[in-house]
């Protein structure tokens, strides 16, 4: 029973409660408290390129949408 998604294996283990309530406590995704996981982009859900700086919160690619609204200028 192998799923990119631990979610996906719920269908299948529906039927059998135990084995069900087993599986979630061994396979649920813990609560990251550090690194890259624990940072999300507030705008779109991302986890790479996070801009934290200001508590901001953003993604580099959201960043560039809303920046200009902020008050931030591009120079060069």
């Amino acid at each position: 029973m192998t799923a990119k998604d631990y979610r996906k294996v719920f269908k299948q283990l529906k039927i059998k409660p135990v084995k069900m309530n087993k599986f979630i406590k061994h396979n649920a995704p813990k609560k990251r408290e550090f690194g890259l996981g624990s940072r999300t982009c507030s705008r779109c859900g991302r986890y790479r390129a996070h801009i934290g700086k200001y508590g901001l919160d953003f993604c580099r690619q959201c960043f560039r949408d809303v920046a200009k609204d902020m008050g931030f200028k591009k120079y060069s």
